[in-house]
């Protein structure tokens, strides 16, 4: 994606359509261990969430124009090596398994709401320049925005839908 409108249209789109998918079922169908891994839908928001703190920080970092401060986790890898994120995965699910579904919700929606305002206020052109932030590597900031949205849309929200009915 090169567009920082589109972009943003769909990660806002995006958080509509899991609002919708919430707001039409019951609490007692949210916290159903039903899914991937026995994941309930609460299981999955809360990982959204966990992940969406790395991108945040990383949307941070370019208002002091310094390195990102992630949160600290207690796993041993290093969490962005995407080729095996489970050790990170089984740690966030851990974590999370027994806060409240009302505490989860309202923290994705604060996390979601904070890194569409952080990328809104990011030049398009930093967003889309490679060599723009040194910690990318040879990414553009613009590859964290289509992460967030693939992540939340392809990886989870598609899949949930396509088990509900």
């Amino acid at each position: 994606m090169n567009n920082k409108s589109e972009m943003l249209t769909l990660l806002q789109d995006e958080f509509n359509r899991w609002e919708a998918l919430l707001d039409s079922l019951s609490e007692p169908q949210i916290t159903a261990p039903r899914f991937i891994a026995s994941w309930s839908i609460k299981d999955v928001l809360a990982h959204l969430m966990a992940w969406q703190t790395r991108s945040i920080a990383r949307l941070e970092a370019t208002r002091m124009d310094k390195d990102p401060d992630f949160p600290r986790w207690p796993v041993q890898v290093d969490p962005d090596l995407l080729d095996n994120p489970d050790q990170t995965n089984a740690w966030i699910q851990e974590t999370y398994r027994d806060t409240p579904w009302p505490e989860i919700h309202r923290a994705w929606i604060a996390g979601y709401q904070r890194f569409l305002q952080l990328a809104q206020a990011i030049l398009e052109k930093d967003l889309l320049d490679p060599k723009r932030y040194s910690w990318m590597g040879s990414q553009p900031l613009m590859a964290v925005l289509q992460s967030s949205y693939d992540h939340h849309q392809l990886e989870h929200l598609e899949p949930i839908l396509a088990l509900l009915h």
